[in-house]
């Protein structure tokens, strides 16, 4: 599946991030792809916005003539169009400009929504091996506070300016037909206000803006780390030194935020004097065009108070710019995340799943998870046959873990291969979905994640038709009905944050029942015995293997002491011994 974020060139793992603008534009171009589909609602959001300020230009030109006319106390039917105009002018701009924030924004969000769905398919692509380098909190900044502030492209930068390009061009060619000299000032204090001013400003501005991400992610990386591993930090003693470094973080982002309000208010200043500009030479402009009969006296507020209205819509072009770094480094550090290759090649047409029963069979593999890194996993050649017990053993480190997740496609092999074997044929793993493998081939993990939802929630995880009978029947399987049975609320009964209810057995039980529900013919036990004491883990193990009779079991762990060695087809040592039957 093809998500419009692959490949981003230049910022992923290959590049620098942090290259400048031109790399910070490179992003926000392929961000702002993603708006092709809701062209025509944008496009009905500036013709709304054109309109707003043009209304609102109208009322302060009409106003002007009708005041300067009035003056001179002709019949009051003569200023009647005026007054309609005037009317028409101030009741159409609130209309017209909530018209463009309602469309503006459905525009926005639908933007947003295309955007997320494409970063989470693509996130789907590289986890869990492509994000490893990553901290939690810092990931989870990108991926939301990053992916939210993305709207801004749209909102309070490509409409703005657009918007007030097209408005300022017509008011620009009224003030050219009453008085070309003022038309000129006119000009040059627009393009002063939308294009040097956030130059003058950008010292201030910009360099905060590109380190606000940034912080905010090493800010809630920090948050993240402290709130989950309170308890330890407390008994440790490390509480104040680990808050104090989050105070330090939260000072750099207060200062890069104070820097960018410097700058905005630098920019609010400059505006304003080339308002003032604008309107005393185009005073001055106007009396000589007064002066010389070229233009009559009533235009002449026309030619000075227009330059207000103009100056007054084509002001938010300054916080707006102002967003353009910001954006930028947002962009960079989304696409530095989803532009990372895959830790798995899916096939363009993959190939159907043999017939059952299934078996493995693994040839000279090895495994790494940089392409320039050492290898992780070295295996002797190992065969796996339908109703098989192998244990895979070895120290941490060894390789055992990458073996698990080369098995279930969360890694590809740099070279050797695993194969499905089945009843009618065999076939590299590589030539089939990873969606397909992860049917056949269900992984345990030695630390299962627990949502904070109910037990029965979490183990309908793997299967989520499964009826109440069908997840009581796992769960006995998997020797907790007992438990069950004692619980206020059985099923129902909640589990905690990372199952913070429950003990350690009763997690890896609970990942046991899940991998139960599947009915998948093949399962990796990553570690299940790990953080448990002997008596229980070996209780847990012998339950394990019951529960899982019929089935091929790939049991890796470094405490084969716990476990029967009787019950092993095959043993493999990732030390270099190699197979033993």
């Amino acid at each position: 599946m093809r998500t419009g974020l692959d490949h981003a060139g230049g910022v992923g793992p290959g590049g620098d991030p942090t290259r400048g603008a031109m790399s910070g534009l490179r992003a926000l171009v392929r961000v702002a792809g993603f708006g092709r589909p809701v062209t025509g609602r944008l496009m009905l959001a500036v013709a709304a916005g054109v309109a707003a300020s043009g209304a609102a230009i109208g009322l302060t030109a009409t106003s002007a003539w009708l005041v300067s006319r009035a003056a001179e106390r002709p019949p009051v039917l003569y200023l009647m169009v005026a007054v309609t105009a005037v009317r028409a002018f101030g009741i159409s701009r609130g209309a017209l400009r909530y018209g463009e924030r309602l469309a503006s924004h459905d525009a926005a969000f639908r933007v947003l929504s295309r955007l997320r769905g494409g970063v989470y398919a693509r996130l789907e692509r590289l986890a869990p091996a492509g994000l490893a380098e990553f901290r939690s909190g810092d990931l989870l900044s990108r991926l939301v506070d990053d992916v939210d502030g993305l709207a801004d492209l749209w909102l309070r930068l490509l409409l703005p300016y657009l918007v007030a390009g097209i408005a300022a061009a017509g008011a620009v060619a009224l003030i050219w037909f009453l008085v070309p000299a003022a038309a000129l000032v006119l000009t040059a204090t627009l393009l002063f206000v939308a294009f040097l001013v956030p130059v003058f400003t950008s010292n201030l501005a910009n360099r905060g803006e590109r380190r606000i991400a940034g912080a905010r992610g090493e800010l809630a990386a920090a948050t993240l780390e402290i709130l989950t591993g309170a308890p330890e930090l407390l008994v440790a003693g490390a509480a104040e030194a680990r808050l104090e470094e989050m105070a330090a973080i939260d000072r750099r982002l207060a200062g890069a935020e104070a820097r960018t309000a410097a700058g905005s208010g630098l920019g609010s200043l400059l505006s304003g004097l080339a308002t003032g500009v604008a309107v005393w030479l185009g005073l001055l402009a106007g009396i000589a065009a007064v002066r010389a009969g070229s233009v009559g006296g009533v235009a002449l507020a026309v030619v000075v108070l227009t330059p207000i209205a103009v100056h007054e819509s084509v002001a938010g072009l300054v916080p707006a710019s102002q967003h353009l770094p910001g954006l930028a480094a947002m962009a960079r550090r989304l696409l530095d995340v989803v532009s990372r290759p895959d830790p798995v090649a899916e096939p363009a047409i993959p190939e159907p799943l043999p017939q059952g029963p299934y078996g493995l069979r693994c040839r000279g593999l090895q495994a790494r998870y940089r392409s320039d890194g050492p290898d992780a996993l070295v295996l002797p050649d190992v065969d796996v046959r339908p109703g098989d017990r192998l244990l895979v053993t070895g120290p941490s480190g060894s390789g055992k873990s990458t073996f698990a997740a080369v098995l279930v496609r969360f890694l590809e092999p740099s070279s050797g291969s695993v194969e499905l074997v089945g009843s009618d044929s065999s076939i590299d793993i590589r030539r089939l979905s990873g969606d397909d493998v992860r049917r056949v081939v269900c992984l345990c993990a030695q630390d299962p994640h627990i949502f904070d939802t109910s037990v029965a929630e979490n183990v309908r995880l793997a299967r989520p038709e499964a009826t109440n009978e069908e997840v009581r029947a796992a769960l006995a399987a998997a020797q907790l009905d007992g438990w069950i049975d004692s619980l206020p609320d059985g099923l129902s009964t909640l589990v905690g944050e990372r199952g913070a209810r429950l003990s350690g057995g009763q997690r890896q039980r609970l990942s046991l029942a899940r991998a139960l529900l599947t009915d998948a013919p093949i399962i990796v036990f990553d570690e299940p015995t790990e953080h448990l004491d002997e008596a229980t883990a070996s209780t847990l193990a012998a339950d394990l293997l019951a529960a899982t009779a019929g089935r091929a079991i790939v049991m890796i762990t470094h405490r084969p002491e716990l476990i029967d060695s009787a019950t092993w087809t095959a043993r493999v040592d990732l030390r270099g011994s190699g197979p033993e039957a």
